[in-house]
C-alpha cells in the first residue's frame, strides 16, 4: 500500500476520511448519492418539458395587413432605401483563356490578346450581370464609357448562352 509521506496515511485511509466528512459510511452510499443527483436532474428536465408542452403558444403577427388604404404609405422610404445600395459596375474589354505556364511567363510589357475586337462595344456589367454596352471615351484624362445600348432581359439570356 502506498503511504503519503506528508501525512503518513495510506490512500485508503484518506478515502475513508473524505467519505466520513461527507457523511457516507461505505462506497455503496457514494453510488446512491450520484444516482440521486442524476435522478433529480432528470426529474427537473422532465418537469420543464411537460410544462412547456402544456402552455399554449400564441404570438402576434409581425406583418402589417395589406389594404387599399395603406398600400402606398411607405413606398417612398422603401425606394430611397433601395436606391442607396452600392453595386459593382465593371466594363469588360474582353476575355481570354491561357495556360498556367503562359500565365507564369507574363512580365512587364507582355501583351495578352483578348477576344474583344477593336472598335467593338464594351460590355457593362453590374454585379457581374450584363446590363449595357458602350464605347470607351476619355474624360479629363480618365477612361469612361458612353452607353450605346441598354440590354433587354431577353438579350441578357441570349448573351449568357454564348
Amino acid at each position: 500500500m502506498a503511504m503519503d509521506p506528508a501525512t503518513g496515511n495510506s490512500a485508503d485511509d484518506e478515502m475513508e476520511a473524505a467519505m466520513a466528512a461527507m457523511g457516507v459510511s461505505d462506497t455503496g452510499d457514494v453510488q446512491t448519492i450520484a444516482e440521486d443527483d442524476w435522478g433529480a436532474a432528470l426529474a427537473e428536465q422532465t418537469q420543464a418539458e411537460s410544462s412547456a408542452l402544456q402552455e399554449p403558444v400564441s404570438k402576434t403577427a409581425v406583418f402589417n395587413e395589406f389594404s387599399a388604404n395603406n398600400k402606398l404609405e411607405g413606398t417612398q422610404n422603401d425606394i430611397d432605401f433601395i436606391l442607396d445600395i452600392p453595386v459593382q459596375l465593371t466594363v469588360e474589354l474582353g476575355r481570354t483563356k491561357i495556360s498556367i505556364k503562359n500565365l507564369l511567363q507574363l512580365a512587364q510589357g507582355s501583351v495578352v490578346e483578348l477576344d474583344g475586337m477593336a472598335g467593338e462595344p464594351m460590355d457593362v456589367l453590374v454585379n457581374g450581370c450584363l446590363i449595357a454596352q458602350g464605347e470607351v471615351v476619355v474624360v479629363n484624362d480618365k477612361f469612361g464609357i458612353r452607353l450605346t445600348d441598354i440590354i433587354t432581359p431577353a438579350e441578357r439570356i441570349r448573351k449568357l448562352n454564348r
